[in-house]
């Protein structure tokens, strides 16, 4: 299996201009199973910019896009109508117990008007099957509306783990925006009881983005003896990153032993665009 890693695009005034078509032949050469994209689609949650980002992600030539909401993706009340619409029109999953939820602004007055989506939390679980093998993705909403800083309502990690014991699967992975391990200026706060959910659910490997920094990390819990690896993506957003963070990551035969990262940086030079691509094993 093979997976294409994407993040943190940022269309609107921090997106590069001109330069998604050389990208997008870029990302169509490689051979992908599924691509997965965490989050920050966007600059300001604009409709036109969720338009943007959306048309990108059709264009690539992947059966399987799997795509989650960040921080700057929630910069708008009209946010989850617009990812629905533009993004993935997906049914989100909603909490067990309403009354139980902690997040701020993670319901909508109800008498907002031109709202179709009062609930703004974006949390869903896609079954994907690639060559016989069912591979369970976990998609986690570490957003707040309006707050660059990450927060993970308890009630729904409660609610998701109930979701996943009704799968069947073969694989499990979690996208997350914020990371779990490593932080930045805008950290997740309360990372703590995500990592106690990736224990509880078995989950290996861990996808997320934010920081605009490539981080690759492997956690290991001696107690409960579970491990799992975060990847950390940088960025495709060349307006507002220096170059050595402009990037995708390409897992040839992930998850297994023989599993190559091929780390595509994305250089601009004078309104050009060149890759430099690294290789690094597990060996």
């Amino acid at each position: 299996m093979n997976i294409l890693h994407i993040s943190d695009m940022h269309f609107g005034p921090r997106h590069w201009l001109g330069k998604s078509e050389l990208l997008l032949e870029k990302l169509n050469s490689y051979a992908t199973d599924i691509v997965i994209n965490t989050g920050d689609n966007t600059t300001d949650a604009l409709e036109d910019e969720f338009e943007a980002a959306g048309n990108l992600l059709k264009s690539i030539d992947c059966q399987h896009i799997v795509s989650i909401p960040g921080n700057h993706d929630k910069r708008n009340m009209r946010s989850a109508d617009y990812f629905r619409q533009y993004i993935d029109d997906i049914e989100v999953i909603r909490p067990l117990n309403r009354e139980n939820c902690s997040k701020k602004n993670i319901f909508l007055d109800g008498n907002t008007n031109g709202i179709k989506e009062h609930f703004t939390d974006i949390n869903f679980l896609k079954n994907i099957t690639i060559n016989g093998e069912s591979v369970l993705i976990v998609c986690l909403d570490s957003n707040s509306l309006y707050e660059d800083n990450g927060f993970v309502d308890k009630e729904m990690l409660r609610t998701l783990s109930h979701a996943i014991s009704k799968e069947s699967y073969d694989r499990i992975i979690l996208l997350n925006h914020h990371s779990i391990l490593d932080t930045d200026s805008d950290p997740l706060f309360n990372s703590k009881i995500v990592v106690e959910f990736v224990r509880e659910n078995n989950i290996e490997h861990v996808f997320c983005g934010h920081t605009h920094h490539l981080s690759i990390m492997r956690s290991t819990d001696l107690y409960h003896k579970h491990s799992f690896t975060q990847y950390k993506n940088g960025s495709l957003s060349s307006g507002n990153t220096f170059n050595d963070t402009n990037m995708f990551l390409y897992y040839k035969n992930f998850g297994t032993e023989a599993m190559e990262i091929h780390v595509v940086r994305a250089i601009v030079e004078n309104e050009c665009l060149r890759f430099k691509e690294e290789i690094i094993t597990s060996d």
